[in-house]
């Protein structure tokens, strides 16, 4: 009887031993998972708060942090998912970090610079264009454009020998003015208007910026195409000094009406672009609420993509309205604003 007795309590404790190893299976899985939920998250906010810091420092930043902070409200997506799973691993530093990340990234995608309407009493209205139409291959669907909205200045960017012939053939009636910087591929650029041009030397670049200044009913008005360089990761120090040369443009009169337009390849996110908008002048989109729609890249845009396209104005200006036009055989968006003169 006592070794039955026996045999059966040991029968018992082995029994209570597997099921203990039983259950710390499963809450040792848990545990390596949570361990792993949490590394990912660590890794997602450590990218995110890389490109985040140098917002933060109103910098744009070595390769790959220009090229991505075109691209900053999408990065909700990582400090999102990375905050899911700080909160299920209940790494609660991780979760901290993340609603902070959550939070300066929702304060820097509010529109920048001012939206102030001018006081003075409104001297002309007209429409302005600003389009990329890549090496000049959307260049007919450009015609179409013009034919259909009836802008009074056209910048167009990229405009290649062919096609500153074409745009000379089709609409030299309708906009006998133009201020152009000749050459092939990506270097030729022109601008194109309703209103007497007296040009001007430009901003030097490795690609054309032309500039002039419009007779717009008996007041100058100072207009300059933008293209500086993309930021490339091996030609972010060019981008960076063209688009300098484009602030000092904007910043050398502040009294003559201004209107700087053209492909920035810079967003607001960029802080080359915003040193631009500090000297006063006020992006199109921006005054009509559109500030973050896309123009690049079109076959993505609206759904994806980043506002590099804009039609900057001096504080002389309001602005009516914002239109994107999709164009053919361009990788880039046509911007159409509806602008308003104001006196002093």
């Amino acid at each position: 009887m006592k070794e039955e007795r026996e045999r059966k309590a040991g029968d018992l404790d082995t029994a209570a031993a597997e099921w203990r190893v039983t259950e710390d299976v499963p809450e040792e899985r848990r545990r390596a998972g949570r361990r792993f939920g949490a590394w990912v998250a660590a890794l997602l906010f450590a990218g995110v708060s890389v490109v985040v810091g140098f917002r933060v420092a109103d910098s744009d930043g070595p390769p790959p942090v220009p090229q991505v902070l075109a691209f900053l409200p999408w990065l909700l997506a990582p400090a999102g998912a990375g905050l899911l799973l700080a909160g299920l691993a209940r790494w609660w530093i991780g979760t901290a970090w993340g609603v902070v990340l959550l939070g300066l990234l929702a304060w820097y995608i509010e529109p920048y610079g001012t939206s102030d309407d001018p006081t003075g009493p409104p001297l002309a209205t007209f429409r302005v264009l600003t389009s990329n139409v890549e090496f000049g291959n959307g260049t007919e669907a450009l015609v179409s454009a013009v034919r259909r909205h009836k802008p009074d200045i056209m910048f167009v960017s990229e405009c290649e020998y062919t096609c500153d012939a074409l745009l000379g053939r089709e609409l030299a009636r309708d906009y006998p003015h133009r201020q152009a910087v000749e050459g092939g591929g990506s270097e030729g650029s022109v601008i194109l208007s309703r209103f007497p041009l007296k040009g001007t030397d430009g901003v030097s670049g490795t690609m054309g910026m032309p500039g002039a200044v419009a007779d717009v009913r008996g007041q100058d008005v100072r207009l300059q195409l933008a293209h500086p360089m993309p930021p490339l990761p091996d030609q972010t120090g060019l981008w960076r000094r063209e688009l300098d040369r484009l602030r000092d443009y904007a910043a050398a009169d502040r009294r003559t009406p201004t209107v700087l337009a053209g492909d920035f390849n810079a967003s607001q996110d960029h802080a080359a672009f915003r040193r631009i908008l500090d000297t006063g002048l006020r992006d199109a989109a921006r005054l009509t609420g559109a500030d973050r729609t896309p123009t690049w890249p079109s076959s993505t845009a609206p759904t994806f993509g980043v506002q590099i396209d804009h039609i900057l104005l001096s504080e002389n200006f309001s602005a009516d309205r914002s239109r994107f036009l999709d164009l053919a055989d361009t990788d880039h968006r046509a911007v159409v604003a509806d602008v308003t003169l104001h006196g002093q």
